[in-house]
């Protein structure tokens, strides 16, 4: 489905800033017999010169991309420590001594983020699409809906909570209005909405493009996601970046005037500001910078296939899935992509139909291995030692800045 109006404030008044051609859903990982099936769609990026949102411009709609997908946020040490410091952070700041506390995470996966909560003494409700991934969060004893969060589903749920979550999620939201508003209506006068999502501003930076895949319609700056919860009576007053999937935020939402605004928040508002990320040459710049790492990128792998390397795969993340669809790479050019995520044993990646197999059945290694989850970098360097030592080379296509 087409984008008529911003998702935001609902001006027609779109630009194409980033086109990556047509692409599969990335998260829609093959079984054998699906190769070669499986729908293409367009992957582009149009920028709103009303508000200055940009967001992707064709909508898959939600029941196909979230009711059976194979994402797992409990895979990473990474994630959870960082899910770990943020339930910490939250309980410290606000709530501490709080009796009967309660936090609700939308999009809450197999649980990873509400465990955290739990162990600190929170009631947790989690909402998930997934049938599998909900049934995996309620048998490890955390309570969740297997339902798509909006304002219907507030009216059914009937409580306020002090804490709201929404990890990486909150870009997703093809009912976004809906869903922003149902926030507002089941927080707590005093609640905190903690709202965590993938910062564009650092996407540009880190030339990510890889994280433009068709689960995120829209891709915040400050700017445009406090324009955003301005419409529904809400303001973030507090934010920092963390440095997990390549520079994230993570903000602090109220309901409005309920908390001042912070030093840190004014600083990171500046900054963007100074920045220019809000103007549409940026992101043509970007759209150029891309075309530019695309070449970069097959130089580098026609070299090693001409030297006879081996190269694999580390990780099958989705956006991993936009690279090597952009990139016209496949089985041909990198052999194997290596996971631990046990749901997508078996598969194949959409588009480029690479195999993907558990790190734990390997029988050998590559000479290279070509890092699509670039964003645990620390974690897989860390882990893996030992085939450093052994002269293996990581590859990272997309390399973060600090």
């Amino acid at each position: 489905m087409y984008l008529k109006e911003c998702r935001i404030c609902s001006s027609t008044e779109l630009e194409l800033i980033i086109d990556l051609g047509e692409q599969p859903w990335g998260n829609h990982f093959l079984l054998r017999e699906e190769i070669g099936k499986e729908p293409f769609y367009p992957l582009q990026v149009v920028y709103c010169t009303n508000c200055t949102a940009a967001q992707l411009d064709f909508t898959i709609p939600k029941e196909i991309m979230f009711s059976d997908h194979t994402y797992l946020s409990g895979v990473t040490n990474s994630l959870s420590n960082h899910f770990k410091h943020v339930a910490n952070e939250v309980d410290t700041i606000f709530f501490n001594n709080k009796k009967n506390k309660s936090v609700l995470d939308i999009g809450s996966n197999d649980g990873t983020q509400l465990k955290h909560y739990k162990d600190i003494g929170y009631e947790v409700l989690g909402v998930e699409p997934s049938e599998t991934i909900a049934t995996i969060a309620n048998n490890r004893g955390l309570n969740t809906l297997n339902n798509y969060f909006n304002l219907e589903l507030v009216n059914e749920i009937d409580k306020k909570f002090d804490v709201i979550n929404a990890s990486g999620v909150f870009f997703h939201l093809e009912e976004l209005h809906s869903v922003t508003e149902g926030i507002r209506e089941t927080l707590n006068e005093k609640g905190v909405f903690v709202v965590q999502f993938l910062y564009m501003k650092k996407i540009v930076e880190n030339l990510a493009f890889d994280q433009i895949y068709h689960e995120h319609l829209l891709y915040y700056n400050l700017k445009t996601i406090q324009t955003l919860l301005a419409i529904h009576g809400l303001s973030m007053f507090d934010a920092y970046i963390s440095p997990i999937h390549g520079g994230s935020i993570v903000g602090y939402v109220s309901h409005l005037n309920n908390y001042k605004i912070s030093n840190r928040l004014l600083e990171l508002i500046a900054i963007e500001e100074k920045s220019k990320i809000n103007l549409i040459y940026t992101y043509q710049k970007f759209s150029e910078s891309i075309k530019i790492l695309k070449k970069k990128n097959i130089r580098y792998i026609s070299k090693a296939i001409n030297k006879h390397k081996k190269i694999y795969g580390m990780g099958a993340p989705v956006k991993g899935n936009t690279l090597l669809n952009y990139f016209d790479f496949n089985s041909n050019h990198i052999n194997k992509l290596v996971e631990i995520n046990t749901l997508r044993k078996g598969l194949y990646s959409p588009g480029s139909h690479i195999p993907i197999i558990m790190e734990d059945e390997l029988t050998e290694e590559p000479d290279i291995y070509y890092v699509l989850a670039w964003n645990f970098k620390d974690e897989i360097l860390s882990r893996h030692k030992h085939l450093l030592l052994k002269g293996i080379e990581f590859y990272f296509p997309i390399n973060p800045k600090n």
